[in-house]
């Protein structure tokens, strides 16, 4: 049987703090985490690999590297309001989590939001919200928000989420194209988007109403 506490340390110290994951409450909270949970459980010996995978739906956990940089740009302090566009697994949100952050999560698909609740539930995870629905329509009733993370990558900024986005919040976000994409760190600033690029990125398309199509059903 695989030794998880060994390879969740082992990811905080080669896959985060080696390239430039510095925020301590984020690298402690990452390490409580167990990963394993939210893969397949035919993946989870590969739940700490340096890469994506797939959780089904054609949707994935993105990389740990990932999640710690988007964590770490958020700068989050406890009791901050967070939406989360895209539960997907339920990982980052788990993260989010751990930093005492107060949850409002919007998945599209219903047996991933499903399945990410009943895996945090049992993980003993509070103050989490779940929504079925277009996660780039935002949470309107509840904003505005602290902060708001984005798993899924969309053409442009969104601007109803942006909408939602308390001045002086911060937001990451990837946007671009299949091909071409950055994960960006977008700050409220007297009603205007500040952007700074984090770096290269692969997520997967954001569908919505202020994002990508539905796709297609071809045969």
């Amino acid at each position: 049987m695989s030794d998880y506490t060994t390879q969740r340390q082992q990811m905080v110290d080669y896959q985060l703090r080696r390239r430039g994951i510095t925020d301590e409450r984020v690298l402690a909270a990452i390490g409580r985490v167990s990963r394993e949970w939210f893969v397949p459980p035919e993946l989870r010996d590969r739940a700490y690999s340096d890469s994506a995978l797939s959780i089904g739906a054609e949707q994935t956990i993105s990389q740990p590297y990932i999640v710690g940089l988007t964590t770490q740009a958020l700068s989050l302090e406890p009791d901050l309001r967070v939406l989360e566009i895209g539960t997907g697994s339920g990982y980052q949100t788990a993260v989010l989590a751990e930093l005492q952050a107060e949850i409002f999560t919007i998945e599209r698909i219903a047996s991933l939001s499903l399945r990410a609740r009943s895996v945090l539930d049992a993980l003993g995870y509070g103050r989490i919200h779940f929504r079925i629905g277009d996660g780039t329509l935002g949470w309107p009733e509840e904003a505005p928000f602290d902060r708001i993370v984005v798993t899924a990558m969309a053409p442009e900024l969104p601007k109803s989420l942006f909408a939602q986005l308390r001045e002086g919040g911060r937001m990451v976000t990837p946007i671009g194209s299949p091909d071409r994409q950055f994960l960006e760190l977008i700050t409220k600033t007297a009603g205007q988007p500040v952007t700074e690029e984090l770096c290269g990125c692969l997520f997967v398309k954001l569908i919505g109403d202020q994002g990508w199509p539905e796709p297609s059903d071809e045969s």
